[in-house]
């Protein structure tokens, strides 16, 4: 659920608590469902060994989670909006290379976006084989899996009002749950003390241990993604309250495994072995419930990270739909379906959660870590001294590098997959990134003002066929006072094009993600207007609405007469025909290119073949758009450096 009223997200309230426990938590929130589980796996229980492990989660959580995300990252606020997308446009002038962390974080947690669902799900379904230990869990996981992706289409408006209730019921269920085993065995606070991480990393091989301590942290990067749909204060309020029922649940679990020791888990969950009996069928709905509530939030923030790859130039155009009309409600169906299969794959290939969490959190160590690069760029903007920030950076990048480092034993286990499937989303992010910049390079530019009178020539010319009423072309020129040379080659050379009105449109997308406006530059006086719509990187272009609301402003201002001029028409004041006109750059060979940019941009060229069209992308009628292909590599440039020499006179 996202609030039309950006206001709400400024302040802490009531409302923006129930919002952020809501979709903000989900992941972190589910996580008392493995985490001890992977933790303990089959070793044999000791005191020391619990209590190490307590602490080394309630430590994970207050540095990682709480110092790094909750206090530090979410300051990282660009005009309200957070996440690693969000952070990047917030730095990327310091430096040219920042593109590759951001692009590589964004990858990884798209790719850990895959096996989030299947193993909170699973682990949570898992619980009923208490109760019937041959009830085939994996067909019940597909079945809710398939739930949850098939009604992203339908938004999630109406079911994301319910979404904040539930979470308190489950983290309230968390920590009541917890306190009731911390009452019988209160020793277990012993583990608040540092003292016993050195202890779980020194006494029991703890550091290999540590890939399934982080499982504990593992939404936080989600959590900074969702600073634009709560803000940063209600996250903040909400996260005391969170933090604290994790931790009365995750030592309720330690208390419980302190009756153990001496033997192993055999396979039990110690998060279902603290519920009473009467409860554990409630208990396993309620979970069930919390798990299909971190996965939408999880899916829906996908949708946002990948909409922002597009408008940041770092990811193909795609279709995209806005199921609702609340602010941020996204659909894309490429990216549901790519996560869909990728969830069902984890699900068939691991088969139960156990597998799942030897090869859960190797990607998402990566996220982080690029984070914290983009973040040490951002640092010195809080003021805090440098002294302190190269302090903060340091301690970050070591947890990370001990988190990173313990998790590679995963990579055979199963994190190669994760892996894979990030080092194909960062190569064909990197393709798009580089083939756009290598193709800006080709796009030869001209003064607009001295084509103005040639222009109006056409205009005026009753010897050629009218193309159009009003003729609309679609601009990349960024400068003032430039258009595309191809554009005039359209116009004047290719098949002369006569309009009544001429519109040069560019789209020029901000850092600021929320901006929505315009401005305008009469070049001729009702005869050739340029219009450029400044958008933020988190709204959706929907050019045919802009532009028609573009146009009335300038009907009431009387700059322009849109009208139909056609005779048998004019007298009845009926609207003119309006053609959008779309120049497709096709790449043609140059051998005067690097082997290098050869290869990305022929490769940027099958990218662009399976993309949608700029037509589709900026949400025009397709019905009203033509479609015109040009060489991106011209005739004159390709023949510059040819000497063709004469024999015959």
């Amino acid at each position: 659920m996202v609030l039309k009223d950006s206001s709400f997200l400024k302040k802490a309230t009531p409302a923006g608590f129930l919002i952020s426990l809501g979709i903000v938590f989900g992941d972190i929130g589910t996580s008392p469902l493995y985490v001890m589980k992977a933790i303990m796996g089959e070793a044999v229980i000791s005191k020391n060994f619990v209590l190490g492990a307590i602490s080394a989660v309630f430590w994970t959580l207050t540095f990682q989670t709480t110092l790094k995300y909750v206090i530090l990252t979410l300051r990282a606020d660009n005009n309200g909006e957070g996440g690693i997308l969000s952070l990047y446009a917030l730095v990327r002038k310091k430096k040219k290379w920042i593109v590759i962390p951001a692009i590589i974080g964004a990858s990884t947690l798209l790719a850990d976006g895959m096996i989030t669902p299947p193993i909170s799900v699973t682990s949570a379904i898992e619980g009923i084989t208490i109760l019937q230990p041959n009830i085939p869990v994996v067909p019940i996981v597909i079945v809710i899996l398939s739930f949850v992706f098939f009604f992203q289409r339908f938004g999630t408006n109406l079911v994301g009002k319910s979404f904040g209730p539930i979470m308190v019921i489950w983290f309230g269920t968390l920590g009541i749950l917890g306190l009731s085993q911390l009452i019988k065995y209160p020793e277990i606070i012993k583990a608040l003390n540092p003292y016993y991480v050195f202890v779980f990393l020194k006494d029991f091989n703890g550091y290999w241990l540590l890939g399934a301590v982080f499982l504990c942290t593992t939404g936080a990067d989600a959590l900074y993604s969702d600073l634009g749909h709560c803000g940063r204060k209600n996250i903040q309020v909400s996260w005391t309250f969170v933090k604290i029922c994790l931790l009365l649940n995750y030592m309720g679990q330690g208390a419980w495994l302190l009756n153990l020791s001496g033997s192993t888990l055999n396979g039990e969950n110690p998060f279902y072995r603290i519920m009473p009996d009467w409860f554990l069928v409630p208990g396993i709905i309620l979970a069930t419930v919390a798990t299909i509530i971190a996965s939408q939030a999880l899916i829906t923030g996908s949708f946002t990270l990948v909409g922002e790859a597009v408008r940041l130039n770092i990811w193909p155009k795609v279709r995209t739909l806005f199921p609702t009309e609340e602010r941020g409600q996204i659909y894309i169906p490429a990216v549901n379906l790519l996560l869909f299969v990728g969830c069902l794959f984890m699900v068939i290939f691991f088969q139960e959660s156990e597998k799942m969490e030897a090869a859960y959190g190797l990607a998402i160590t990566i996220t982080m870590l690029n984070t914290t690069i983009l973040l040490s760029f951002y640092l010195p903007t809080l003021k805090t001294g440098r002294i302190i920030n190269i302090a903060l950076v340091t301690l970050f990048i070591l947890i990370e590098l001990a988190f990173f480092s313990s998790n590679l034993s995963k990579f055979s286990e199963g994190g190669w997959i994760s892996i894979m499937v990030a080092v194909i989303l960062s190569s064909l992010m990197w393709i798009w990134f580089m083939g756009k910049r290598i193709k800006h390079t080709y796009i030869a530019y001209e003064n607009i003002h001295s084509n103005i009178k040639l222009i109006e020539e056409v205009s005026n010319d009753e010897t050629i066929p009218k193309f159009a009423t009003n003729l609309v072309y679609l601009s990349s020129a960024e400068t003032d006072g430039l258009i595309e040379s191809s554009i005039i080659y359209s116009i004047v050379n290719k098949k002369p094009k006569r309009a009544d009105v001429y519109y040069f449109i560019h789209v020029e997308f901000t850092d600021d993600p929320r901006t929505l406006e315009y401005k305008t530059e009469i070049l001729s006086e009702g005869r050739i207007i340029k219009i450029v719509f400044i958008l933020g990187f988190r709204i959706e272009p929907r050019l045919s609405v802009f532009f028609r609301k573009a146009i009335q402003d300038l009907m009431i201002s009387g700059e322009v007469n849109i009208m139909s001029r056609y005779h048998s028409l004019a007298q009845y004041k009926i609207v003119g025909d309006f053609r959008f006109v779309v120049l497709e750059r096709v790449y043609n060979y140059d051998p005067n290119l690097s082997p290098y940019k050869q290869l990305m941009l022929s490769l940027y060229s099958s990218l662009k073949a399976l993309s949608i069209s700029e037509g589709k992308a900026f949400g025009l009628d397709t019905s009203s758009v033509t479609i015109e292909k040009v060489p991106l590599v011209t005739y004159t440039k390709a023949s510059k450096n040819v000497t063709l020499k004469r024999v015959n006179k």
